[in-house]
């Protein structure tokens, strides 16, 4: 948002080469804000604009640029200027950017870096795809603990310009294995003659470098950290993760969670950035697995054609009964798949899940059915639509919702936990397909329960 700025015509400007005004205007707004002026204009009124910017101000804009405004942007710049944006950003932001480019542009582009940004670039892009390390920057302060607070002071104040944040130092040995941190304030706040070691607690939070990016989405959740340490597998300090790159990748997750949950491959690029043959063809793979299932609905009901022919008034609560136990469903399915991903439940609850979706699902089977018998009851006190019978009818679908909604809930908690143990994304069982596999079993539990309470009246 531009707040309380007055946006001027920005393409009337640099037709008219009134570039002291646009740039006075660009310098004046936060950097978020100056990514979205950058990022609303045209591809090459983008380009004039990112060349008017100083060249540290242009490389954390850039940072900001959604990906295809960066690639765009990068193909109009020279390979000089491009060089210094690329050398002059974050190391965690250009390597998410790297890895998104083909791989021949990537090495072209790590060709124009500096040799110690190249160094650092091939590093980090040297780490598994989705693993911490791609996350990580190598620019943090790290201090030793027998060093006084005078010591540490004057060390931060000459390595600690290029440091990402200095909320936190890291207390490392002559090896370079990380031993503790040490938040700065404490080392403010401490006398002078005071060493490191006084102030470490030896409580360290650390993140290994080849463990997925998730385990550092949970490490920020449960320890409230701006900043975590990563080391690799001898311990040795390599880097650090900060806050706002785990929240980008919490974002991603629960993005691609919810597109899933709502029967759909996650996609990769924004709803509006992705082709609509893409999009097509991420809907119909699970439409079509939907569809197919659902024709088993109509299996299920051929299989009990001699009742339906014999009792019609029975097909009128299909659609009832298949919606009841389907939503009951999607609604546990929902709750254990967001529990998993919080972390709220493992494998190992599995039996108290039961339990608990046992008593929920008899709570909500028999509210759903009372109303149901209540509904035919009242219905059948001013009509005859329901015959002599009214009463079996309505036990029939009192005893069916119960036995349904039961269903649903322990096929909607169990099957993310089932997923789970096969290694597989347990939102992969989204609401659509447990909906779909409720309404079949649905219909079997119905006509059942019709078999044995009508027999002898109406079947």
């Amino acid at each position: 948002m531009l707040g309380n700025l007055i946006r001027p015509d920005i393409a009337e400007l640099i037709r008219a080469r009134n570039f002291n005004e646009l740039r006075e205007f660009l310098l004046e707004l936060p950097v978020p804000d100056l990514a979205e002026v950058l990022a609303d204009c045209a591809p090459e009124d983008r380009a004039v604009l990112f060349r008017l910017l100083p060249r540290e101000l242009a490389a954390e804009t850039f940072e900001y640029l959604p990906f295809e405004a960066q690639e765009e942007l990068l193909k109009s710049l020279g390979d000089e200027q491009v060089a210094r944006v690329l050398d002059d950003m974050r190391p965690d932001d250009r390597t998410a950017f790297l890895e998104e480019l083909p791989g021949q542009v990537t090495a072209r582009l790590l060709n124009l870096l500096s040799p110690t940004e190249r160094a650092i670039a091939r590093s980090l892009l040297g780490y598994p795809e989705d693993s911490i390390g791609r996350l990580m920057t190598p620019d943090y302060v790290a201090v030793r603990e027998g060093w006084t607070m005078d010591q540490v002071l004057a060390h931060v104040r000459r390595y600690g310009h290029d440091s990402e944040t200095m909320n936190v130092l890291y207390v490392v040995d002559e090896h370079g294995k990380l031993i503790d941190d040490v938040r700065i304030r404490e080392v403010l706040l401490a006398d002078a003659d005071k060493r490191v070691a006084d102030l470490m607690d030896r409580e360290l939070v650390a993140l290994k470098a080849n463990d997925d990016q998730e385990a550092a989405v949970a490490a920020f959740r449960r320890y409230d950290r701006t900043a975590l340490p990563v080391v690799d597998s001898a311990g040795v300090l390599v880097g650090i993760v900060t806050v706002d790159d785990v929240l980008d990748i919490a974002e991603e997750e629960a993005t691609e969670d919810i597109q899933k949950l709502g029967g759909t491959e996650a996609l990769e690029d924004p709803y509006l950035a992705v082709g609509l043959t893409t999009l097509v063809r991420k809907r119909a793979s699970w439409l079509v697995i939907l569809f197919l299932g659902e024709m088993l609905t109509a299996t299920a009901m051929a299989f009990f054609e001699a009742e339906i022919a014999r009792a019609v008034v029975l097909a009128l609560f299909v659609p009832l009964i298949i919606s009841s136990g389907g939503n009951s469903g999607s609604q546990a399915a929902t709750l254990v798949i967001r529990a998993l991903a919080l972390g709220e439940v493992t494998l190992r609850d599995w039996w108290q899940i039961v339990r608990r979706e046992v008593l929920a699902g008899l709570a909500l089977g028999t509210i759903l059915g009372t109303i149901g018998f209540l509904r035919i009851a009242v219905w059948s006190a001013f009509s005859n639509v329901y015959g002599p019978h009214w009463m079996m009818i309505g036990l029939t679908v009192g005893l069916t919702l119960l036995g349904v909604v039961l269903w649903g809930t322990l096929v909607g908690s169990m099957f993310p936990l089932l997923l789970e143990r096969l290694g597989a994304d347990p939102a992969t069982s989204s609401a659509p397909f447990v909906a779909t596999l409720v309404d079949v079993t649905g219909l079997v539990i119905y006509f059942s329960v019709a078999s044995v309470l009508l027999r002898g009246t109406l079947l």
